[in-house]
C-alpha cells in the first residue's frame, strides 16, 4: 500500500496505462512529493490528483473502473481539489469518446473525444508547394496559442505565447461549453483544444513532463497553488 506523502500531498493515479515516473520526476523537479498510487484512500487524502495516460480510451476506464477509481476522481473534482488531466487523462475527464465505438467517460467537463479528420499539410519550397494528408497520430512538437483572456490565473500561467508542446495523439477534445478552453493548438488546418480548465480541474493534451522548460511551468505552479492556496489559480 501507497503511505500518504508528507508534503505536497500529490497523488498519481496509476491504472495501468501512462507515463507515471516521467511523471513523478518533473512533480519532484517543482518541489512536489507525489506518490504513484491506486489506493482510493491515498487519493482522498491527496491535496492534489494527477491523472496521466496513454493508450485506449476503452481499457482506461476499464481499468479505471476495476480499479474502483472512478469515485475518488469524481470526488475529487466535486471537492474543489487540484485535479490534472495529462494526454489520455484529459480525455477521460470529458463525457464520452467516439474512439473504437462509444464510450462513457467520467463527466467531469460536458463534451467528447474526436479523431482528427483528414488533417493537411503543405510540402515543398514556397514557389511549389502541395498539400499533402498529415500522419495521425499527431507526434511531435507544436505550438499552443492562449484565448483573447492569456493565461494569468491558469496552470499555464508563465508560459510564453506561442511555445511549442510535445503531443502523442490521435483524437482530441471538443468540450461543449468553448469557454472552458484555455490553449489551442492546429495540426493540419484543424484547431483543437489543447488545455483546458474549470474550477479546480485542468487537463492538457499535450505532456508537460515531455515539453521542456514550458512544460514544467505546469507542475511548478501546480506545486504553488498547492503550498500556497492564497495565490491559487482559478483554473
Amino acid at each position: 500500500m501507497s503511505a500518504v506523502p508528507d508534503r505536497g500531498r500529490v497523488a498519481i493515479v496509476d491504472y495501468g496505462l501512462g507515463n507515471l515516473f516521467s511523471v513523478k520526476h518533473a512533480c519532484a523537479h517543482a518541489g512536489l512529493d507525489a506518490v504513484i498510487t491506486d489506493d482510493a484512500r491515498v487519493i482522498g487524502a491527496a491535496d492534489a490528483v494527477i491523472l496521466p495516460g496513454v493508450g485506449a480510451y476503452a481499457d482506461a476506464m476499464a481499468s479505471l473502473v476495476s480499479r474502483d477509481l472512478v469515485g475518488p476522481l469524481r470526488d475529487a473534482a466535486a471537492s474543489g481539489r487540484r485535479l490534472l488531466g495529462i494526454c489520455l487523462g484529459m480525455q477521460l475527464f470529458m463525457g464520452e469518446s467516439e474512439e473504437f465505438g462509444h464510450h462513457r467517460g467520467l463527466g467531469l467537463i460536458p463534451g467528447r473525444v474526436i479523431r482528427f479528420q483528414a488533417p493537411m499539410g503543405e510540402f515543398g519550397p514556397a514557389s511549389d508547394r502541395v498539400r499533402r494528408p498529415l500522419k495521425v497520430p499527431q507526434i511531435g512538437w507544436n505550438r499552443i496559442a492562449s484565448g483573447a483572456d492569456g493565461w494569468e490565473g491558469t496552470l499555464l500561467d508563465g508560459v510564453e505565447p506561442r511555445s511549442h508542446m510535445y503531443f502523442l495523439h490521435s483524437y482530441h477534445c471538443v468540450p461543449d461549453d468553448p469557454g472552458v478552453t484555455v490553449a489551442t493548438a492546429d495540426y493540419g488546418g484543424i484547431e483543437f483544444c489543447a488545455a483546458l480548465g474549470s474550477n479546480t480541474v485542468f487537463a492538457c493534451q499535450f505532456h508537460p513532463e515531455r515539453s521542456g522548460p514550458a512544460g514544467l511551468c505546469v507542475y511548478r505552479n501546480l506545486a504553488r497553488v498547492i503550498q500556497r492556496p492564497e495565490t491559487g489559480t482559478s483554473r
